[in-house]
């Protein structure tokens, strides 16, 4: 991500283009959404934590939808506005140990899979606690009955449609062979989640994103945990208690069977629609993003761009690095 335009031919130039789309600030003044309420954060409206149904929670998932999933700022200031969002306060509830997906199982190679995806295109830079932090989340989904009841079902949600929750599923990642030492952590940070290990400090977390983005729902759901560059956070209020992880694995676990050539397909139209030279600043609409490495945003590659996130090897560790080698017009860093 830190290629510039200087002496780029068309096919590079509408590599970059991609990238930048992806990246684009939103322009405009937004309004502070609401913090959660106090009250709003208690056990639930009769605190006995009766077994929750998909019914009852079915509205859930909107939270981090449509204007919810608004980007309000990007790098430093995104940091710096995200660090003034509290903690929950409270009791943290640990979730129980997963053991629903015995090895033996008919469907556990391909939930393993799955898990070992999404710790690796998700947090493969991240440290040991991060990536265990996203197995968790992706497992404490599969118990939640707003998210479907697999885990191949959960990484792999909207994977046919033109919104999906985790971006690598959508925008060609999957292509890219991981690194096999890196690979094989991931597999082996999943094979523990399967087999029982539970990240206490993420405790409920159903979301995450990275903290150099500050998505609109990040005022709407409490703020657990922060490890590496990743912030969790939990449903508020009886949505987000483990009394309401009452979902049962469904036995069917099964990897989509993508059609990589869309991802080809998109590209080869977007770069029919880059003249040179190539705009510098592209901005996409701000409804069909969402933000790099979380959970629960909206994210639309039908729309003529799509999410890029660099290979693990090749990441920068420094947020501010990868600022700095992006110009835009009139010399001033984005």
């Amino acid at each position: 991500m830190t290629e510039r335009f200087a002496g780029m031919g068309r096919k590079n130039a509408a590599g970059m283009a991609a990238r930048l789309l992806g990246c684009a600030l939103l322009l405009g003044a937004l309004s502070a959404p609401v913090l959660p309420r106090p009250e709003d954060d208690r056990l639930g409206a009769n605190g006995n934590g009766n077994s929750a149904t998909k019914s009852e929670f079915a509205g859930l998932a909107s939270l981090t939808l449509e204007e919810n999933a608004l980007i309000l700022g990007r790098g430093k200031t995104a940091q710096e506005r995200n660090a003034e969002i509290p903690l929950a306060t409270g009791r943290k509830e640990v979730m129980r140990a997963f053991h629903a997906i015995p090895a033996s199982a008919n469907g556990y190679d391909a939930a393993l899979q799955c898990l070992a995806q999404a710790v690796y295109y998700e947090a493969a830079n991240e440290p040991l606690e991060g990536q265990r932090s996203v197995a968790q989340v992706v497992l404490n989904r599969v118990q939640h009955p707003a998210y479907p009841s697999s885990v191949c079902g959960v990484v792999y949600e909207g994977w046919n449609q033109p919104v999906c929750q985790f971006s690598f599923v959508c925008d060609g990642a999957l292509t890219r062979a991981p690194v096999a030492s890196l690979w094989r952590r991931s597999r082996e940070v999943a094979a523990a989640a399967l087999a029982g290990h539970v990240e206490p400090a993420v405790g409920t977390a159903t979301h995450y994103h990275a903290d150099y983005v500050l998505p609109r729902w990040a005022f709407t759901l409490a703020k657990v945990h922060r490890v590496g560059h990743h912030l969790f956070y939990r449903f508020p209020g009886k949505g987000g208690r483990s009394s309401s992880f009452t979902a049962r694995w469904n036995g069917m676990e099964r990897i989509p069977q993508l059609d990589f050539a869309r991802f080809d397909q998109q590209a080869a139209d977007l770069a029919m629609a880059v003249e040179e030279p190539v705009e510098p600043w592209l901005q996409p609409d701000p409804k069909d993003r969402r933000a790099e490495n979380d959970v629960g945003g909206r994210m639309d590659p039908s729309k003529g761009w799509r999410l890029s996130i660099p290979d693990p090897v090749r990441a920068s560790a420094s947020y501010d690095a990868v600022v700095a080698g992006h110009q835009i017009a009139g010399g001033e860093p984005l």
